[in-house]
């Protein structure tokens, strides 16, 4: 990509395949951090609506200071003008910081289809999964990631089984694994919480998970455990994506309670027992670092995991989290995690989070971009009509 002018306080627009107010994860702890620095836009994938008869964009400031573009499509729009769409909503957003340095930070290397021509001084790409490997997975998508990483000047992946299968395509890859909100979790170790009203009336002891539902949840392991165990409860939060809801096991002892808030996990996790993690062991969780393994830690949840990698190591090698990969072995797990943790368990993990928070894997990775030496300034004092996104309007 060719660089821009570099005379004001950065803007950095982001591609991303996840919407903004689906599941707050990597994405949103990375840029509402972002946000104290740069002007952030989070440009999303189009969304569709029967009402409409031309493609328009919507923008709105998020709280953090996040601006959310939303292309907006009728029904059967041709590929070409919903790429046309979003280009104009690019040039919007670059018009608005003209004359300002720009970060072009990348999700999903399907953005390139309309942003490949549009300038930009620094160029990050922040692999968090290997979505080639992803139930619906574009075809174009491999040839457009390695077309990305010849164009991106820094690489970060979210976990150490990615970084290993990155750090040979591009000279300048840093592993950023998951990392933890330690005191918005914390909130789950007082004791006194009301329980939510549609968890209330479970039984315990109560097994839970929280996260999406996806082709990544071993759905048959999740039926094996809870039949063995009838007297035990399994709790599951968060939204069905890309399976069929009819599929997902049914018996009195699973819960499918749906998406919840971010700032109301801890109050459903301050009441169950243990944290669950039941990932097939399959493509597309091969690479996956999951952040809900130190989120759980946090909300003081012994848990068991399948032998995810990035779960093993480090989390399964230092005793932290219990790795099963069987229900006849999660049963197993979970007895013993029902009659309390090792002594030093908890302080174990305590002194393992004590380095982690999102603040620091920010602040680690503005350090590798101002390191290109791409960026002017540090972003420490924004004038004040860049320090959030503006709202555009069309």
């Amino acid at each position: 990509m060719q660089r821009s002018s570099r005379l004001r306080q950065a803007v950095l627009v982001c591609f991303s395949h996840l919407r903004w107010d689906f599941v707050f994860q990597r994405p949103q702890h990375l840029l509402t951090r972002a946000a104290k620095k740069y002007a952030v836009y989070f440009i999303e994938e189009p969304q569709y609506d029967a009402s409409i008869r031309a493609p328009r964009v919507n923008f709105k400031v998020d709280a953090s200071g996040v601006t959310v573009v939303v292309p907006v499509l009728p029904p059967n729009c041709p590929e070409r003008l919903a790429l046309e769409t979003q280009r104009q909503a690019l040039k919007k957003v670059q018009a608005a910081h003209r004359g300002a340095p720009s970060i072009f930070w990348y999700y999903t290397p399907m953005a390139l289809l309309f942003s490949a021509d549009a300038d930009c001084d620094l160029c990050v790409y922040d692999c968090m999964d290997e979505l080639a490997a992803f139930r619906g997975a574009p075809t174009e998508l491999q040839r457009l990631e390695k077309l990305l990483m010849t164009r991106a000047d820094v690489v970060f992946t979210g976990g150490r089984s990615l970084f290993e299968a990155k750090k040979n395509k591009h000279a300048n890859v840093h592993a950023f694994p998951s990392s933890i909100d330690a005191k918005h979790f914390a909130v789950a170790r007082r004791t006194g919480a009301p329980d939510p009203a549609d968890q209330a009336g479970i039984a315990r002891p109560r097994m839970g998970f929280f996260g999406v539902v996806d082709e990544r949840m071993d759905v048959d392991l999740v039926a094996a455990t809870a039949a063995a165990r009838p007297d035990w409860q399994f709790v599951f939060l968060g939204p069905v994506v890309k399976i069929d809801p009819a599929d997902l096991p049914r018996a009195e002892n699973i819960h499918w309670l749906g998406g919840k808030r971010y700032d109301d996990l801890p109050s459903y996790l301050a009441h169950w027992d243990v944290g669950f993690m039941p990932f097939a062991m399959n493509e597309a969780t091969r690479f996956i670092s999951p952040t809900k393994t130190p989120e759980f830690l946090a909300a003081g949840l012994p848990v068991v995991s399948t032998p995810i990698r990035d779960v093993v190591t480090p989390y399964g090698d230092r005793g932290l989290v219990e790795i099963a990969g069987t229900a006849d072995e999660v049963v197993a797990s979970i007895e013993r995690l029902l009659a309390g943790p090792k002594p030093d368990w908890r302080a174990r993990v305590d002194a393992f989070l004590a380095d982690m928070s999102w603040d620091r894997t920010f602040a680690d990775m503005n350090r590798i971009m101002l390191s290109t030496g791409a960026l002017p300034l540090d972003g420490t004092e924004a004038p004040a009509d860049l320090k959030t996104g503006v709202p555009l309007g069309v």
